[in-house]
């Protein structure tokens, strides 16, 4: 047979809808400035799909250093590996800085969040040794535990007492490997936007020996007084001992990056294959990660306004009966109930007549009979953005509660 052969015939469960959604549902395009407005198919929508969580993106500040940086060095400088010739002072410079806000003793650089924490869990872990892992953990997460070559165990998630039983088999299995325990989490979940557990997890070091693990892309920026994340939020950041990071949403750019005790962050940094066999990350994104730092750390009027925008937005939505779930994060999912017609109709209806523009959830995400909006406030984001949306969900959920909603054509472009 040949090998393509079942790509043609079975083409997965999102892209067995690729011929209706293509260019609308999925891969739609957003044209304009970035910000809480923005154009799609040549109209305005209000946009709540950007995890441009500070408004960092259109910052005048990031803006000109953006430009500056790419005027002075291009996008090819430096060349090569990191390791091999690809190392500048403002990379480390920006490791220092970033070691320094998370209250780590070092960092590493990583050109993407989600090839580099798979890369990390590859570099940590042998076939000796046990992960133990939230269930709903990352996509980028459960790549990196297929890469692992011995046991791993699921607890439920956000389950304590789930994670102690795991933690239990994981002890017991390691007394015949001789290996060792990496719990890893997250700080915030970002699809319901509930934190992880870590203070509990935490907690139990007291009792086991393990590693923790967390990835805090969610929370870096937004969580916490400084907004060194969900572990300061919580006030365990010091007993996070592995903190990844990403700054594909509060920094608005691309990169990530990895904080910890110096020995191990250099093993990572000698031992990470998608770092050490890939190009550094150019001059310009460096120099505009310092700048979003500088901004992070010395404007916390951007996260107040965050904030601001996420309870207005989540207590509006609770005032008008929406169930929004556990979230304590700017996460913001609306939960609703019905099948894939219904909620391409419901969608349809918020973007074409509301111009009200977000992330749909649907069957196999999620079990069948659910729809989840995810909303993400930023703090660009106007009262006026948020009377409207409200309106919108409003208006909407009386036509889907109705049973209003069938399916509907796209319309032509």
């Amino acid at each position: 047979m040949d090998i393509f052969e079942k790509l043609l015939k079975h083409r997965g469960p999102i892209g067995e809808h690729s011929e209706r959604a293509h260019g609308y549902f999925a891969f739609p395009k957003l044209e304009g400035e970035i910000g809480p407005r923005m154009k799609f198919r040549g109209r305005e929508k209000i946009v709540w799909s950007l995890n441009n969580y500070l408004g960092l993106a259109n910052h005048p500040e990031v803006r000109a250093t953006d430009a500056k940086a790419a005027a002075d060095f291009g996008l090819a400088a430096p060349m090569g590996a990191r390791m091999m010739s690809g190392n500048t002072n403002y990379h480390e410079q920006l490791e220092k800085e970033l070691s320094d806000y998370m209250g780590k003793e070092d960092t590493t650089l990583l050109n993407y969040g989600y090839q580099g924490i798979m890369s990390a869990i590859d570099a940590i872990c042998n076939r000796r040794d046990v992960i133990v892992y939230d269930a709903e953990c990352h996509a980028s997460i459960i790549d990196g535990l297929r890469l692992h070559q011995g046991h791993r165990y699921v607890f439920k998630h956000n389950d304590i007492v789930d994670c102690e039983k795991q933690l239990n088999r994981a002890v017991e299995l390691i007394k015949t490997t001789g290996g060792g325990i990496l719990v890893v989490t997250e700080g915030v979940f970002g699809m319901a936007g509930d934190q992880g557990k870590l203070k509990e997890i935490a907690a139990l070091k007291d009792k086991y020996e393990f590693r923790l693990l967390v990835d805090d892309a969610h929370g870096f920026g937004t969580m916490g007084k400084t907004g060194a994340g969900t572990g300061e939020e919580q006030g365990v950041q010091d007993k996070i001992d592995l903190l990844f990071n990403t700054f594909a949403k509060s920094g608005a750019s691309i990169g990530a990056f990895m904080s910890g005790d110096k020995g191990i962050i250099n093993y990572l940094r000698y031992n990470m294959r998608a770092q050490i066999f890939a190009k550094s990350i150019p001059l310009p994104l460096v120099i505009g990660h310092l700048k979003r730092v500088e901004l992070m750390r010395t404007q916390p009027a951007l996260k107040a306004k965050l904030w601001d925008n996420v309870n207005k937005l989540q207590r509006g939505l609770k005032e008008k009966g929406f169930n929004i779930g556990h979230t304590n994060s700017p996460v913001t999912p609306i939960y609703l109930q019905g099948d894939i017609p219904e909620a391409t109709a419901m969608c349809l209806d918020l973007r074409e007549n509301y111009n009200i523009f977000c992330s749909i959830v649907v069957y196999p995400v999620i079990p069948k009979g659910q729809i989840i909006y995810r909303l993400i406030p930023t703090a660009v984001h106007s009262d006026d953005d948020i009377a409207q949306t409200l309106k919108a969900f409003s208006e909407t959920k009386q036509k889907l509660d109705r049973k209003e909603y069938k399916v509907a054509e796209i319309p032509m472009v």
